[in-house]
């Protein structure tokens, strides 16, 4: 099973972070348009900023991790 995970995301981290922030985009969407008020009772709007500097952090490391790997088998 773990094989056919890895195969799905092509074994890269970042296609595994970009996939998985349009799932939690997709899902804070519907949210957002069935009624704004749940998405703010569980996410105060202050820590949206943190939410996308984490994201974008994590993102920036699975990219150089594999650019990394990449340059090992040239």
């Amino acid at each position: 099973m773990w094989t056919k995970i890895k195969a799905f995301f092509l074994s890269s981290e970042t296609i595994f972070l970009a996939r998985l922030q349009v799932f939690a985009g997709i899902v804070f969407g519907a949210f957002m348009a069935l009624d704004p008020s749940l998405f703010q009772a569980y996410v105060p709007a202050e820590y949206v900023p943190v939410y996308l500097l984490a994201i974008g952090v994590l993102t920036e490391i699975a990219r150089r991790r594999n650019a990394t790997d990449l340059g090992k088998g040239q």
